[in-house]
Parts: C-alpha cells; sequence; structure tokens
C-alpha cells in the first residue's frame, strides 16, 4: 500500500482490518471502508477498465458513482460500481469488455483503426449481406459483462415510507435543509448515495479543515435530530407523481411518499477536453479530493493541476497539503487575484494564466500519464503551438467546472433556464411541494450552500403548514463563476474524448451536425452521446456547449435532452423484488422430499418432476416410472388440481352455460370431460365433472387455471343470478390418481366398496372410504391406464399415501411424477391446456370439436365459435413420430415445422416412449398436411432439420381397452 497517505481525521477507512481481495486474478488488499477502485489506487493499479468502443486503457476519472471507467464483474455479479463498492473479503473481480484482460486487451487494436470507425459508422456500414457477419462481430465485442444463466435469483425486499419533506443529498446545503425543517417540526428524511453524510463539505478543503470540521458539526446535529431519518448508501432513482419517489439501497428498495420535496443533489464535476484526456492518471480534481480524504490515498506523485475556477485552485492546495507535487496550475482564465492563487503562488507553484492542455503524454508501459503539454489560448480558444512546453508529471488534475445534478428536478417539472454568471443550468420555476438548494441551484460557496440550505428547509416546513419561520435570506451572488464556458482544446489527431463511456470524440459532433444532426436530440440519438452507463453525466454539458458553439447560439436555445427515471442505474433485483407470488405446496410436499423428488413449479405449486435413482439419469428415472405405470402400478399426487363443488337447483342449468358439453343429462354417479372457451371462442381450461346428486356437482380445473376459473365462474354466477352455491376445495381436498392394470388389486385391500367392472365402470364416479378415509373415487384415466383418482380431505393426505403405498408394495408399487405423467398422456393423445393451446386456439385446432355440442342453446363462446367456424381453418394438432432409428438431439416444445422454406406449424409436446421405443409428439400443421403418413421437417435448435411423420392419436392402445371392463379381466 505505498500510495496510502499518513491517517487523516476524515477518513472513512478502519486501518486495523484487513480486506483480502483479488482482481484481474491478482491478489490485493485494502482497509474496511475501502471502495474497490480506492484500494486497486492505493495499491498502484492504474488500469481498471478498457473503453467500450476502442479499448483505450482508463483508470480513475469521477470516482463519483457514475462513469463506465470504473464497473467491474464480481463472479456472477454484473457492473459493480468500483467506485462506491466495498471491498470485501474473497471479493473476485475482472475488468469488463476486455479481449485476453484488462492489461493485455487483444480488443486494443481497434484504437489503431479508430479512423475507420467515425461516429454513426454502424448506421453506414452494417448493411447488406454482410451483415450477419458485422452482426456477429458487434456481439462478440458489446456488452459490459458476461451473464452467467446459473446464478441463482437475487431476492430484494421492497418497503413503503412516508414523510413530510424528503432531503435528496446530504452535503452541506442538505444537511442544513433537512435540519431546519426538522426543527420547524416537519418528519424529514434525508437520503444520499454516499456512505456517510457531508458530501463536497468533508473533502473539498483547499487544504484547511476548519471546514471539514464545520460540516462534522451539521452530520452530528442531523444524526441528533429525532425528527431525522438518514437513508444513507441509498440513491433517489426518480421523481414520479405526488412526491413518489423510490430510494434504492443495496439490499432494498423503499417506495416512498412525501409532502415535499428538496432536491440537494449537488453537481457533478466536468472533464475538459483535450488529447489523450483519458489516460490512467487524468483525473477531475473532486476525484483526487475523495481519494486523499475519504481513503487516505494519493492520487499520483506529481501533478499539473488545470483550473477554470477557484475549486481548482482548493484542489491544488489539497494536493499539496498531502504529499502531492504540484508541478504547475494551468489556467484558462486570465491572470487571477483570489486567496487561492495567492496561496499557491506562496508556495512557489507556477501558474500559467491563460493556457490550458493541449495534450497528455503517455508513458513508455502505456498505462498512464507521463507528461503535460502546455500551451497559450488566443481570446477564442485556439492553442499557440509555437509557445507549447511540456512539464512533466505523473497525473493531471481538471478541475474546470460543474452541471448540476439536476434529473430529479427535470422529473418533477421544474422549468429551467440557463444562467450565465455561473454557466449552468438552475431551476427558474419550481413545481408545488419542490424545492432546490445548493450546487444544483447555482449555489457553490460553502457558507452560501448553508443559507440556501436553511431557506430552502423553512421554505418546505412553510408550505406544510408548520411552525412559521422567516425564511432565511437568499444567498447572494456568485463572486465568479463555478464554470468555464469553453474548457475543449482541439488536438489534430483527436481522442480529445468528450463522452468517455461511448468513446466520443470532439470531431464526432463536428460530423454529426455537419450530416444535418444539429438538434440536441438529434445529436443525442446519432452520435450516442449521454446514452452510456454514466447516462450523461459528465459528457451532456460540454457536448451541448460544443453543439451551441456549432450552431453559434446560446445553451438556452439549443435545450438539454429529456432526464428520465432512472437517475441512477438500478438492479433488475430490486424492480423485481423477492417476488409475492406465494409458492404452494400440497399436503404430500414432505412424503415427495422424503422420497427424493426432484420438484419443479406448475403455476403456483411445488409439484415432483421426477423421483431420483441413485446411478440413474433424468430421462431414465423418468421412463422408468412411466414403464410401471404401463406394467404395474403407480401414484402420482395430483392435489394442484382445481376441485370446486357446485350445489343448488341451477347447478346443472349453469354449468350448461360454462361448458361446451351436456350436463343436464349426465347421470349421477357418472363424470363427464368438461371443455371450457372464453368469450372469443378459445380454449380456456378443461376438467372433469362429476355428478354426485340431482343437485350437487364436484368437479376439477387444471392446476395453472384454478383461481381464474373460480373468480370467473363466482361472477358469472351473480351476473346470471343462477340459484346455486360454489365453493373452491382446492386447498381442502387433496388428490391421488393410482393406475395401472393392478390399481384394483392395491385399492380393495383399503376399501370395501365394490370395485368391480360392474359396480364401478370407466368414467364412474363413486363415494366411500379408503383407509377408514372418506373419498370421492373417479374411474378416469388421463394417462391411459386402469384407474382412480381419489380425492380425500387435506390432512387426511398423506396418511391416504402412506396406506396405498403399503399395499402397494407387493405389486411393485411407485410414484411417478410430473414428466412422466405427460409422456403417458403424450402416448394417449391428450391435450394439456395451456402447453399444447394458446391464448388463440379453437376446439376445432386442437381436434376438441368432439367435446363441443354445438346445437345447444347458449354456452360461454358459442357465438364467437360459429363465427370462427365460417372461416377456413388454418392449423391443426396432430400427433407425429420420429423415425425409430433416430438418435440425437430431439426437437424441442416450440420448434417450427418448415414447408417449402417457409414456417408451416410448431412442435407444442414431444417425449421419447419407452413402450413404443421411440420419439412422439404433437404439433400444429396446415389441414393439408394433417393426413396420416404425411412427411414433415421439424428445424431443431441447432438448425438441423428433422424428418417426421403424421401419425394418428392415440399412439398408444388406439383402442383404449386398457381403460375399460374386457382389460382387467385380461391382466388378471
Amino acid at each position: 500500500m505505498s500510495q496510502r497517505l499518513d491517517p487523516l481525521p476524515t477518513e472513512w477507512i478502519e486501518r486495523d482490518r484487513l480486506v483480502p481481495f483479488s482482481f484481474e486474478g491478482s491478489r490485493y488488499t485494502g482497509y474496511a471502508g475501502d471502495t474497490v477502485s480506492s484500494a486497486l489506487w492505493a495499491a498502484g493499479q492504474r488500469v481498471l477498465v478498457r473503453s467500450f468502443k476502442y479499448h483505450r486503457p482508463r483508470g480513475l476519472l469521477s470516482f463519483a458513482n457514475h462513469d463506465v471507467n470504473t464497473l467491474m464483474q464480481a463472479d456472477s455479479q454484473l457492473s459493480v460500481r468500483a467506485d462506491v463498492t466495498p471491498v470485501t473479503a474473497g471479493l473476485n473481480l475482472a475488468a469488463v469488455n476486455t479481449w485476453g484482460g484488462v492489461s493485455r486487451d487483444r480488443a486494443s487494436l481497434l484504437n489503431a483503426l479508430s479512423a475507420f470507425l467515425p461516429v454513426g459508422f454502424y448506421y453506414k456500414t452494417f448493411h447488406g449481406r454482410f451483415f450477419p457477419f458485422w452482426e456477429r462481430t458487434i456481439r462478440k465485442l458489446g456488452g459490459l459483462s458476461a451473464i452467467d444463466p446459473t446464478a441463482p435469483r437475487l431476492r430484494t425486499p421492497k418497503q413503503y415510507d412516508f414523510c413530510d419533506v424528503l432531503v435528496v443529498g446530504a452535503g452541506p446545503s442538505g444537511l442544513a435543509a433537512a435540519i431546519a425543517a426538522a426543527e420547524a417540526g416537519a418528519e424529514v428524511v434525508l437520503v444520499d448515495e454516499n456512505a456517510r453524510a457531508g458530501g463536497s463539505g468533508s473533502y473539498q478543503l483547499g487544504g484547511d479543515l476548519d471546514q471539514a470540521k464545520q460540516t462534522a458539526e451539521l452530520i452530528q446535529m442531523a444524526a441528533a435530530q429525532p425528527r431525522i431519518r438518514q437513508h444513507l448508501q441509498t440513491e433517489a432513482a426518480g421523481y414520479y407523481a405526488d412526491g413518489w419517489v423510490p430510494l434504492v439501497e443495496p439490499e432494498r428498495m423503499t417506495k416512498l411518499r412525501a409532502k415535499a420535496v428538496i432536491v440537494a443533489s449537488g453537481a457533478f464535476e466536468q472533464p475538459a477536453v483535450f488529447h489523450n484526456n483519458d489516460l490512467p492518471g487524468v483525473m477531475l480534481a473532486s476525484a483526487a479530493q475523495r481519494l486523499i480524504y475519504r481513503y487516505a490515498v494519493k492520487p499520483m506523485r506529481r501533478a499539473v493541476v488545470l483550473v477554470g475556477n477557484s475549486d481548482g485552485y482548493r484542489a491544488a492546495l489539497d494536493l499539496a497539503a498531502n504529499g502531492v507535487e504540484v508541478m504547475a496550475v494551468v489556467d484558462l482564465r486570465a491572470v487571477q487575484v483570489s486567496p487561492e492563487a495567492h496561496a499557491i503562488r506562496a508556495q512557489g507553484i507556477p501558474i500559467f494564466s491563460q493556457y490550458g492542455i493541449y495534450a497528455a503524454e503517455t508513458n513508455p508501459a502505456q498505462d498512464g500519464v507521463c507528461a503535460a503539454v502546455i500551451c497559450p489560448l488566443s481570446d477564442t480558444g485556439e492553442p499557440r503551438l509555437d509557445q507549447r512546453q511540456t512539464i512533466n508529471c505523473d497525473g493531471i488534475v481538471v478541475s474546470v467546472g460543474w452541471a448540476p445534478a439536476a434529473n430529479l428536478l427535470y422529473q418533477t417539472g421544474t422549468q429551467m433556464r440557463f444562467e450565465e454568471r455561473v454557466e449552468q443550468f438552475v431551476p427558474d420555476r419550481l413545481p408545488e411541494g419542490v424545492f432546490a438548494c445548493g450546487r444544483v441551484n447555482g449555489v457553490y460557496q460553502f457558507d452560501k450552500k448553508l443559507i440556501d440550505g436553511r431557506r430552502a428547509g423553512l421554505e418546505a416546513a412553510a408550505y406544510l403548514g408548520f411552525a412559521q419561520s422567516v425564511p432565511s435570506p437568499v444567498p447572494a451572488a456568485e463572486s465568479e463563476s463555478p464554470s468555464h464556458p469553453w474548457p475543449v482544446v482541439s488536438h489534430p489527431k483527436g481522442k480529445n474524448f468528450v463522452d468517455f463511456d461511448e468513446d466520443l470524440q470532439l470531431k464526432d459532433f463536428y460530423h454529426a451536425a455537419q450530416e444535418g444532426f444539429d438538434n440536441i436530440e438529434l445529436l443525442k440519438r446519432y452520435t450516442t452521446v449521454g446514452m452510456g452507463p454514466s447516462q450523461g453525466k459528465h459528457s451532456n454539458m460540454n457536448a451541448l456547449r460544443i453543439l451551441a458553439n456549432i450552431n453559434n447560439k446560446s445553451p438556452q436555445v439549443v435545450g438539454t435532452t429529456t432526464a428520465r427515471p432512472f437517475f441512477h442505474p438500478v438492479p433488475f433485483s430490486h424492480l423485481a423484488g423477492r417476488g409475492f407470488t406465494p409458492e404452494r405446496h400440497t399436503p404430500l410436499y414432505s412424503r415427495h422430499l422424503a422420497l427424493s423428488a426432484e420438484m419443479v413449479k406448475a403455476g403456483l405449486w411445488q409439484r415432483p418432476e421426477f423421483y431420483r435413482q441413485s446411478g440413474f439419469s433424468r430421462a431414465d428415472c423418468i421412463r422408468q416410472e412411466a414403464l410401471n405405470v404401463r406394467q404395474r402400478v403407480g401414484l402420482i399426487d395430483v392435489s394442484s388440481l382445481g376441485k370446486l363443488e357446485l350445489r343448488g337447483p341451477d347447478a346443472a342449468e349453469f354449468l350448461e352455460r360454462l361448458y361446451t358439453g351436456r350436463y343436464q343429462s349426465l347421470k349421477s354417479g357418472r363424470t363427464r370431460y368438461a371443455l371450457m372457451l372464453d368469450e372469443s371462442g378459445v380454449v380456456m381450461d378443461d376438467g372433469v365433472i362429476a355428478r354426485l346428486g340431482p343437485e350437487h356437482f364436484y368437479f376439477t380445473t387444471t392446476t395453472s387455471g384454478s383461481s381464474r376459473i373460480y373468480r370467473e365462474i363466482s361472477r358469472l354466477a351473480l351476473q346470471w343470478r343462477f340459484n346455486c352455491g360454489i365453493v373452491n376445495l382446492t386447498g381442502a381436498r387433496a388428490a391421488i390418481n393410482l393406475a395401472g392394470p393392478r390399481s384394483q388389486q392395491v385399492l380393495s385391500q383399503l376399501t370395501s366398496a365394490d370395485l368391480s367392472a360392474e359396480a364401478f365402470p370407466y368414467l364412474a364416479v363413486r363415494e366411500a372410504e379408503v383407509a377408514g378415509i372418506p373419498a370421492i373415487l373417479m374411474r378416469v384415466g388421463f394417462v391411459g391406464e386402469w384407474g382412480y383418482e381419489i380425492h380425500v380431505p387435506a390432512l387426511s393426505a398423506p396418511a391416504l399415501w402412506d396406506a396405498l403405498m403399503q399395499a402397494g408394495a407387493a405389486d411393485g408399487i411407485r410414484p411417478f411424477g410430473l414428466q412422466a405423467q405427460r409422456l403417458l398422456r403424450l402416448e394417449k393423445g391428450h391435450v394439456i391446456v395451456g402447453l399444447d393451446t394458446d391464448g388463440l386456439t379453437t376446439p376445432a385446432e386442437a381436434n376438441l370439436s368432439w367435446a363441443v355440442k354445438s346445437d345447444k342453446p347458449f354456452f360461454l363462446g358459442q357465438r364467437s365459435l360459429a363465427i370462427v367456424g365460417q372461416r377456413s381453418q388454418s392449423k391443426t394438432l396432430v400427433g407425429f413420430t420420429l423415425p425409430a432409428s433416430f438418435t440425437g438431439q430431439p426437437p424441442e416444445e416450440c420448434n417450427l415445422v418448415i414447408d417449402q422454406g417457409e414456417i408451416a406449424g410448431r412442435v407444442t409436446s414431444i417425449a421419447f416412449s419407452p413402450s413404443l421405443e421411440r420419439y412422439i409428439g404433437l404439433a400444429y400443421v396446415p389441414p393439408a398436411q394433417s393426413a396420416d403418413g404425411t412427411s414433415l421437417a421439424i428445424r431443431n435448435s441447432d438448425g438441423a432439420m428433422i424428418p417426421a411423420t403424421v401419425s394418428s392419436t392415440p399412439c398408444y392402445d388406439p383402442d383404449n381397452r386398457r381403460q375399460k371392463e374386457s382389460f382387467l379381466t385380461e391382466a388378471v
């Protein structure tokens, strides 16, 4: 840590706690409280990233949380902002956007080709027959991180909060505003993106610690004020209607509603434009000051300081006071007689007035600055090259001006004006309930910021009706402009960057304007200025000045670009939140885990996908489960099915209207397939309806549709005024499907009910006790085998499961999961609504017309179905098989059916059938290709064309013998 300074009273680090971490495969050590950037800079690491477009070496620039120069990746964590991310033990960091690492980036060849890659080149070059090549190349070069698809989901909570006054920014003016509003009686929330309050009052000191002491006193007052709640390391990411502001913290998002908002967000220091102004070692003055006073890091050994304001002189004094040899102060302005300039001269530091930096020279290692080339400037800002001179240094510190951090003000609807006395946009008319103070309000001197902050705090309190106080006076105007109007020096070789995110050079803006993009919004889109990760925080003001210069207009006339939320980058995890969708477990969840089930989400439910067996692959386990059902007996938990009970005199007529089939004629003790459509005639849901009595029905819905169908049925019952009652029993009842040729033999051991084919035929329903548990038994066969769907009270499900497993042990019973069930039903050609249908599928297209009784007086979707039926059908669902000899990667669901080079359909289901020993599936095809034996071509995910043949369904047991009475006798 050779660049560490002696302890300072303002530092944020804990020197007694070392933190090891790694960067680009090398080990480093920082202190607790360090950020990644400060720890690396202290260790002498100067190249932190490579630039996005030309892959130039880059180091610290703003050190303020808002530029692309220090974006990194930590394992699967993307876009780590190294300026503010604290070092933690074991942190493993890598630079992004490199080919071969940050020190030996092979893509740096693009820097030598920059002449062939001017602004807008992508609009003119990447088209025609070579477009696919360029597209692939750009995709390889693009991006700022590598996504890890196996990374776990980050669940970030949200919370809600309210306050009277929200103060954004905990610098001197924000602290003064918060204290004044709280003392007047308001409940105040104070937020700042930094780890500690104080802002510039703690580091822009000019070598004098008295200002830091005053700031520390303000911090203590705010902490002691019971009406102030502080949220540090928190970004006010946007402003929405009625004072709604999202506060983004590292581990959560707070949705805050404030009655009044005070914006004390400060300003962004702006870079100067000169040749090689992006070299490592060229940094903003505020970055150097933060390094010194927050992290006790010496920014460089020898510095040239380029200034355009008094802040630059104060930065030079801070450097000199902390061991940096200031080689020269280069002032863009004429001779200055300020106290800061006098203090610089008193230390023997030369001042070059009305000079600029023409170029920064790189060191032999090409990883930093070795000298600054300076020269006088004419009255128009042109460099006088005949008088240039070179000053050796290893760092260039730049302080030429500021741009207000006014994004939130723009989002509130504030009207801004360009104030020439401070060379920035300031609020002209603020919306009701919105206030501004400090640098964003054009106030820069420390004492004046305190006055301005107190004024804003009292005005906000008075606006809310708290105790009236005489507002503090508006601070006097600044004695000088804090920003230079033209910190730009041209160079014939370019590489004088305006936007460091997008590698935009000064000449790019002239070229864009020459091509007609001379409006600020058009310029932004053509050049992409301000569209990188920093969102223009260090480039928009210079871009605006350049465009104003080109058009010979004032910045007020040129205007600014639109400021939209979010103010800072917000992780997707924060936007997604922790997930408010509940995860439901069936009563048999513990039994599945005990049997090594691999769970999968089905709707809101966790269901067994398959049961893992040691030494067998996933596919083998699924096939064994399916074969066991076909050859012996299996059981599956189907408790997630929607289960509804309907009673009342109008129950049968109500079902007639809801579903496409006939249910008034359904006899008690029988079941019938039920298909539901929506008003447009599209398949919405299906299930089984059982009639338990003249006015008593019990029916099921799909797993994913249960709650939706219940809501819709309840609404229609009220709308149609039917005399019947509906009860949702989905959570109150569990269900187990016992299926296979030995299922009757197993069940007969647990019930006294007559299970003979004559007494309990296919599609019948009975109420009986099973293992002493009251149950509803339905003889249905979704998997195509003799079976029973057993519905019992939810609390009794584990006892029933255990009893069935014990009774079936001698018959080879074993559970099967969701994948085996889907394979078994696919062999029978049964449709799964939502898998084999979508939001546009009609019954005819899904081959479900047999379930539609169109001659009924009315059912949901009937009128639409009649209209659709008059049109020619564009697709139909067919079964298909792959050749028995097929090996390799099979098609997947949603792979396309291709006919003569055009899309003809898509695969909805496909699986390998161990019973048929080949791949089978369902697919939509044009009716002309739906005849048995028709050849299909399916385009695989890798682009290969797979031959398939249309096959009638069911593929397995086409006569459905295994579900009927004759089969049982044969099986026994």
